[in-house]
Parts: C-alpha cells; sequence; structure tokens
C-alpha cells in the first residue's frame, strides 16, 4: 500500500501543488499591494489633517477650530466607509471579489490624485473645503469596499489551517500605506513651511497615481476567490447578502462591530489625534522627529503583522487580539509624556509598541476573526459592513477628544477614549464562538477561537499537518 502511494498516488498528488502555490503567492502579491495602495491614499489626509490642511481649507478659524474643522473632514470620509461596504460588499458577494477589487482601487487612486489638485481656501473661498470633503467622501467610499475584498481574495486562498496568516497579508497594507504617507509627509515636511504650504503639501497626493497604475497590473492578473467560484458555480449567491447577515447572525455583527471599533481607536487616537498633540506642542519644532518615530513603528507593524496571522492558527484569534488590546491600553498610560518629551527614543518607543506591537497583534488576526464567523454567501458584506462600522465609530474620535480639550492643551480625553473602546471591543471579542455552521472542519481552531479543537481526542500521530507556506 505505501508502494502505491509512493510510486502512483504521489506524483499524481504533487502535481498541482507549484500551480497552486504561485496562484497563492499572485494573490498575496495583489491583494497585500493593492491594500497598501489605497491605505496610503487614505491616510495620506489623516497626517495632512494633523499638519497642514487647517491653515490651507479653514484658515479664517482659530488655530484649535481650524485642526477641529479638519478633524471633522477626516471623520467624514469614515462616515462614508460603511456606505461604501454595504454597495461593494452586496457586488462582491453577488459579482465576485476581484471586480470590486480593481473598482475600488481605481476610485481611491483618482480622488487622491484628485486632493492634489484642488484650489485652496485662499484661491477659491468656501468652494475649496467643500471639494475636499466631497472627495474625502468619495475616498471613504472606496476604502469601504477594499477592506472586505483584500482580505476575502487571500483568506479564501488559504490552506486549511493558515487563514489567519494569509489574511495578514492585506492587513500588511496597512501599515505599508502608513508607513509610505508618513514618508511622504516626513519628507515634505523638511521643507520651508512656506513652501510646504505653497505646494509642497500636493506632492504626496500627486504621487498617488503612479502607484494605481501599478496596483492595477498586479490585480488584473489574479483569480477569483475559489469560495466564491464555487458557490457562484453552483448558483447559490443570495440576493441581499446583508439582509441574511444580519438576520442570521445578529450578534456576530455586533461583536465584529465592537472588535472594529478598538482596532480604528487604536488608528485614531495614536496617529491622528496623539500625533496632533504632539506635533502643537512643546516639540513642535521636532514635527519631522514624531513623524519618523510613527514610521518606524509602522515599518515594525509591517514586519510583526504576518507573525499576528501566523500566530493566530497555532492558538487562537482571540488570545492574540486580546493581548494586543492590552499592550495598546497600557501604552495610553505613557504615550503623551512620551511624545512630548523631546527624546527621539520614547518617541519611537511609543509608536513601536502600540502599532508595531499592539495594534499589529489585533490586526493580524482580526481579518481570520471575521471571516471565521460569516459563510460565504453573505461573507464580504458582513466584513465590510462590521469593520467599518467600528471604524467610523472610531474616526470620531479625534474630534471628540479635541472637542472635549478646547483650548487646553491636554492629552487626557484622548487616553480616556481608547481606554473605553479597547475594554469593550476586549468584552465583545472575549465573548461568544467564533467558528460559523459551515466551517471547513479541517480548519484547526484552538481553545483561542472559542471551541475545543476538532481534533480533540485524536492521537497525535494521526493529525494532519498544515500546509507549508512559500
Amino acid at each position: 500500500m505505501t508502494a502505491a502511494v509512493d510510486n502512483s498516488s504521489g506524483p499524481t498528488d504533487l502535481a498541482p501543488a507549484a500551480p497552486a502555490r504561485a496562484v497563492s503567492r499572485r494573490v498575496l502579491l495583489a491583494s497585500t499591494v493593492g491594500s497598501a495602495i489605497e491605505w496610503y491614499d487614505f491616510y495620506l489626509y489623516s497626517t495632512a489633517s494633523a499638519l497642514v490642511l487647517g491653515p490651507l481649507f479653514f484658515p479664517s478659524h482659530s488655530a484649535t477650530a481650524g485642526t477641529l474643522a479638519s478633524f471633522a473632514t477626516y471623520a467624514a470620509g469614515f462616515v462614508a466607509r460603511p456606505f461604501g461596504g454595504i454597495i461593494f460588499g452586496h457586488l462582491g458577494d453577488r459579482i465576485g471579489r476581484k471586480a470590486m477589487l480593481v473598482c475600488t482601487l481605481l476610485i481611491m487612486g483618482v480622488a487622491t490624485f484628485l486632493v492634489g489638485v484642488l484650489p485652496t481656501y485662499e484661491q477659491a473661498g468656501i468652494l475649496a473645503p467643500i471639494l475636499l470633503v466631497t472627495l474625502r467622501v468619495v475616498q471613504g467610499i472606496g476604502i469601504g469596499g477594499e477592506w472586505g475584498g483584500g482580505v476575502l481574495m487571500s483568506g479564501e486562498h488559504a490552506p486549511a489551517g493558515r487563514r489567519g496568516l494569509f489574511a495578514s497579508y492585506p492587513a500588511s497594507g496597512f501599515p505599508i500605506g502608513l508607513c509610505a504617507s508618513t514618508a511622504m509627509f516626513q519628507a515634505v515636511s523638511r521643507m520651508p513651511s512656506d513652501e510646504l504650504l505653497s505646494w509642497g503639501w500636493r506632492l504626496p497626493f500627486l504621487a498617488s497615481i503612479v502607484l494605481v497604475v501599478v496596483g492595477l497590473l498586479v490585480r488584473l492578473g489574479v483569480a477569483e476567490s475559489p469560495e466564491f467560484a464555487r458557490l457562484r458555480s453552483e448558483g447559490k449567491q443570495p440576493r441581499l447578502p446583508l439582509s441574511d447577515a444580519v438576520r442570521q447572525g445578529p450578534l456576530q455583527v455586533v461583536r465584529g462591530v465592537f472588535a472594529a471599533l478598538g482596532l480604528a481607536m487604536v488608528v485614531s487616537v495614536y496617529t491622528v489625534y496623539l500625533l496632533s498633540y504632539a506635533s502643537s506642542g512643546p516639540v513642535a519644532d521636532h514635527r519631522s522627529d514624531v513623524l519618523d518615530a510613527l514610521l518606524v513603528g509602522a515599518l515594525v507593524e509591517a514586519c510583526v503583522l504576518p507573525a499576528a496571522g501566523w500566530l493566530s492558527d497555532r492558538v487562537g484569534r482571540r488570545p492574540v487580539m486580546l493581548c494586543g488590546y492590552g499592550v495598546c491600553a497600557v501604552v495610553g498610560i505613557v504615550a503623551p509624556r512620551w511624545l512630548t518629551s523631546g527624546d527621539s527614543v520614547l518617541m519611537t518607543l511609543t509608536f513601536v509598541l502600540a502599532m508595531g506591537l499592539g495594534h499589529a497583534l489585533i490586526y493580524g488576526a482580526f481579518s481570520a476573526f471575521l471571516i471565521d464567523m460569516f459563510p460565504v454567501g453573505h461573507r464580504y458584506s458582513a466584513l465590510a459592513v462590521t469593520y467599518q462600522l467600528g471604524a467610523t465609530i472610531a474616526s470620531f474620535g479625534p474630534l471628540a477628544a479635541a472637542a472635549i480639550a478646547g483650548s487646553h492643551r491636554t492629552a487626557a480625553p484622548g487616553v480616556f477614549l481608547l481606554w473605553g473602546c479597547l475594554l469593550a471591543a476586549a468584552v465583545a471579542v472575549a465573548a461568544g464562538r467564533t467558528r460559523r455552521a459551515d466551517a471547513d472542519p479541517r480548519e484547526p481552531m484552538g481553545p483561542g477561537h472559542g471551541e475545543a479543537s476538532p481534533h480533540a481526542g485524536t492521537p497525535d500521530d494521526q493529525i494532519p499537518a498544515p500546509a507549508p507556506v512559500d
């Protein structure tokens, strides 16, 4: 029998392995590169809102009011994200994941490029902030559909037991995009102030068009998700996928929203509110040092994210995410002091711990955490809407904290808001079960996923090992 397996079955079984690995690599590359480009486009604005957009588009206000106005425009993009999630989630569950990823990339790229050619308030008056808000809303619609499609393309191509790792790769696009956008503004922030406010701030936005062309070339060459392709071949796409998701798993949707709230609030507080807090205080003259620190934190996160996804395949999604929430909460105690210390080491350590470790642990397991909860028929809609609702609520964090602080320079409102959201997220993640009713029984769960491993009671030598990932 062994000989038969070795001599006959072996070559036949191994024949498709190389093409399958090649397809997986292409999908991971397309999802990660496209995600990085779209997050670059989206977070260009968050960095710009903290640094330059206030005086350019809201100059008639006081410094505090101008910051509030730019943060409100930042939040406008998040308000549009659930609508993008609804639109592209529905189409993604009905038509396919690949087509939606191409559409969202085009939408984000064009909107970001147009921000770079906008007239300022001095040049166009009230029309300037109106156009800025409009383009920010278009960005929000695009990114609202991007995230769910990107993680699904990778997660649904994953071998059994590797979903956490595969789904973490497009998640890596977030810190890569954040890193790229921060690096661009870090470079232009070294320009003389008058040149920066005159034309230098436009360069990072204009550069996005080149990245979009690269992303399109990569994404057009990938195959459709095999799980969705199988569903489509059977003609089983639901007519109203979002309605099915809410009706069949309302508690799962609520858990997903709160988990996303904690994840997104980390980004809103650390990379927007505290960045603005540090840049406008005693270390305002060292603004580029603060951006350097954020850049290092983003680089570390890009490296840690796949490791967090891999770890979630071994010990479960929940333990990894809960550890991440805890790290972000603890760092919040010292972050305001460290970021205004003028010490570049402490500034860097703040972002390395908060983003490079804490946020990476949450985000690395988060995508697979949501994928595990919903069946393929309405998975795109469920993922997109739950994540975007949580992110939308979190986007008002900087605005709310700045409004509470008023003219008083304090980071306390942002930190307390962060702690409250992290606590709510941790409770949501720790509660309930994760495995779907239609989950692949080959996927190892472990105690961290909410129930016993499907191999419980099986002799160790009979438990199938996870397929290797190249």
